[in-house]
């Protein structure tokens, strides 16, 4: 049950977290559209409610006191929940939906964004919003419906959908191939070897993989998203070992070349994370029974 008195008046709490943030009355007060005064009696009207301050005033700035830096924190995420929230009944107002949804950013802007009209055309009326993760985290402290992740099916408190497998290929330019003359595997030796921050082994995995020693198989520059490696390969910076189904396009076109049929098998694969609680979610269940379809092909890896 909600205790009224532990609940400020959302201008309150507006000007509270505007202020914060800029630690400015005045600017608070042009953001919000609000003369100066009114602001800062809102803020009184806060702390008055809080039995304490929440700002030390220095000349012409306001600086957060420690209780103050920590309720800012809480507020804000509040507002933002908030404002999740009512964007997602907005949306149901229309008799569609919001299905907010996290993806690998590569893997996003390469694969599942391009695939998404086919999605739109079975759900004209439901909206896609798209944020970028790279790491798992707490559905609970999260706005997002599901993601996309790349891994062991490990996600706390979430279901994990197999989606498919990739393969891992070593590619390169066309030009840098010719200017090293790469021809086979102990050529790479002569290479730069362009690293994937989070997959740091993947060049040694693959050279054992091929049955060959790789002895500079850690060195090279690190990217951290796979994309920056792709544009690395195509600018003649070095080797790469990229997901053949995202750099197909530059396969297709001749921006790259895959140097050798050797592909890199990994245990690991991609799914659709969604917590237990949205099991039987609409949306959700929508968007995983689509998303089967343009997977299935890739899914035996």
């Amino acid at each position: 049950m909600l205790r009224k008195s532990f609940l400020p008046p959302i201008a309150d709490l507006l000007a509270f977290e505007a202020a914060a943030r800029h630690t400015s009355i005045s600017r608070a007060a042009e953001e919000l559209h609000l003369t100066q005064s009114a602001v800062s009696r809102q803020i009184r009207q806060l702390e008055a409610q809080l039995g304490m301050a929440v700002f030390h005033r220095v000349r012409q700035r306001v600086v957060l006191t420690d209780a103050g830096r920590v309720y800012a924190a809480d507020v804000r995420a509040v507002l933002q929940q908030l404002a999740s929230a009512t964007q997602k009944t907005m949306a149901w107002s229309d008799g569609g939906g919001l299905l907010n949804l996290a993806v690998l950013p590569t893997f996003g802007t390469r694969w599942l964004i391009p695939r998404l009209p086919d999605f739109a055309a079975l759900h004209p009326d439901v909206t896609v919003n798209i944020a970028a993760r790279s790491e798992p985290f707490d559905f609970a402290q999260e706005p997002l419906d599901a993601a996309i992740h790349f891994g062991a099916p490990l996600w706390a408190g979430a279901v994990c959908e197999y989606l498919m497998h990739e393969q891992v290929v070593p590619v390169c330019s066309p030009a840098y191939r010719q200017r090293l003359g790469i021809a086979q595997v102990p050529d790479l030796a002569k290479a730069v070897l362009l690293q994937q921050t989070t997959r740091p082994t993947q060049w040694a995995d693959w050279f054992e993989q091929v049955g060959t020693d790789g002895q500079h198989a850690l060195r090279g520059p690190r990217y951290e998203q796979f994309a920056m490696i792709a544009q690395a390969a195509v600018s003649g910076l070095g080797a790469a070992l990229l997901p053949r189904f995202l750099v197909e396009a530059e396969i297709v076109s001749g921006a790259l070349v895959q140097l050798f049929a050797q592909a890199l098998q990994s245990s690991d694969a991609y799914y659709l994370v969604y917590p237990e609680s949205r099991a039987q979610a609409p949306l959700v269940t929508a968007f995983r029974d689509w998303i089967r379809g343009p997977a299935t092909p890739l899914a035996s890896g």
